[in-house]
């Protein structure tokens, strides 16, 4: 039976959707089956960050009783299977939310992830994706609104009973400016997962339209999201400290 986890924010533009899809792309590169669900209805952007921006059948279709959950499933080269969501603005409301659990639950014999990205915020629509979910991880910038956002979304987490797996803290640049971790934890009261570096190769992998663990698998970010995929599996992950580190702990 699948596991099906949600990534979810208060606010956007924080790397919800880059985590769905580097969180589900590791998995896949570890040995699981794994298929991304792009459940922002109205601002997808799954498809159009792995190549895909225009599909023949979405998850609006199978929402809207026009279409099976099989016949919107795409594989990408990786292996990684993915179902979209549709850019049309005719479809913004079409759709019918009540059938998000049925939906889910068809997948869970043909895979052992699904991993879904949220919309940001707590509509109507987040609010039903949450309901499918057996765990949720929160992601946030080390930024006072984003992490404020991020409260939120743990308090309405836990007030629906969801296990929240921990927060994922993105951009982080070891600035000043930012909030400390530690206090990032205090305020949420979650544990940090992983922090992942601010890092160009992000930017660049939207460029190329793919997940920045395959265009870049060497880069920190990369090594990061494998990371928090092995630990998700249930793996001891020993963390890349640096050589020097290493060294003086002996």
């Amino acid at each position: 039976m699948a596991r099906v986890i949600v990534i979810n924010s208060g606010k956007g533009g924080v790397g919800k959707t880059t985590t769905a899809i580097n969180l589900g792309a590791c998995l896949n590169k570890i040995g699981k089956e794994v298929v991304i669900v792009d459940a922002n209805l109205n601002t997808p952007n799954i498809g159009l960050q792995l190549g895909a921006p225009i599909v023949p059948i979405t998850l609006n279709h199978v929402l809207s009783g026009k279409a099976k959950i099989e016949d919107a499933i795409y594989e990408h080269s990786s292996g990684t299977k993915i179902i979209p969501s549709s850019l049309s603005v005719q479809e913004l409301t079409k759709f019918n939310l009540k059938k998000l659990p049925e939906i889910i639950k068809q997948l869970h014999p043909i895979c052992d992830y699904v991993v879904i990205d949220s919309a940001a915020g707590f509509s109507e629509e987040v609010m039903a994706v949450l309901q499918v979910a057996d765990e949720i991880i929160i992601v946030t910038n080390p930024e006072m609104p984003a992490v404020t956002d991020a409260l939120k979304a743990v308090k309405v987490s836990r007030n629906l009973g969801k296990k929240i797996n921990g927060v994922i803290v993105t951009r982080h640049a070891n600035a000043k400016y930012e909030m400390p971790l530690s206090s990032i934890k205090s305020m949420l009261e979650c544990q940090i997962i992983s922090v992942i570096p601010e890092d160009k190769s992000v930017k660049e992998a939207l460029n190329f339209r793919d997940a920045v663990v395959h265009t870049h698998p060497r880069s920190k970010v990369s090594k990061k999201y494998l990371e928090i995929a092995r630990k998700v599996n249930g793996e001891e992950v020993e963390e890349d400290r640096g050589f020097f580190v290493r060294l003086f702990s002996r």
